[in-house]
């Protein structure tokens, strides 16, 4: 081959490198971080929910209708509060609804609730590994555009 035409080889493997590499970090690292924010997310309302049942079962413990509790008026401003009735409860629907629910009900919903995002946890995580194995893909196959050798089992670490 002679010494132009090999240059020119040179320099679109090194551009389709470059690619590979912003895909890398442009694309899947990003779509990556996203998944796992969307799961943190999901993990923090599964336990205001559990919070929240177990709050639940200590009123229902304790059999006294009354309470004492402090409510935040924003900007981490608490106040004392006195709650004559707790027998029925306010509880976080969805999409900024809340309904009214007599502890029971209450108990069932978060049941159903939190069995439902932990569904949706799961399937985050399954998302995760198809873009951890993207990854992955991706990189080995830099590692042949670049000509490197294959690394040993014992060395390769997880991406995350």
């Amino acid at each position: 081959m002679s010494e132009p035409v090999k240059a020119n080889a040179n320099a679109n493997v090194d551009q389709k490198i470059l690619q590979y590499e912003h895909f890398i970090n442009e694309v899947l690292k990003r779509d990556l971080q996203r998944v796992f924010e969307q799961r943190d997310s999901v993990y923090e309302k599964i336990s205001q929910y559990l919070q929240l049942k177990n709050t639940i079962q200590t009123l229902q413990e304790s059999g006294s209708q009354q309470l004492k509790t402090e409510v935040d008026l924003g900007c981490n401003f608490y106040v004392q509060a006195e709650v004559e009735d707790s027998s029925r409860i306010y509880v976080a629907v969805g999409y900024g609804f809340f309904l009214e629910m007599t502890h029971d009900e209450a108990l069932r919903f978060i049941e159903k609730k939190t069995s439902q995002l932990t569904a949706f946890t799961e399937q985050l995580t399954k998302d995760s590994a198809k873009i951890k194995a993207n990854i992955r893909m991706v990189l080995e196959g830099l590692r042949e555009l670049q000509g490197l050798a294959d690394l040993p089992e014992s060395r390769r670490g997880d991406i995350f």
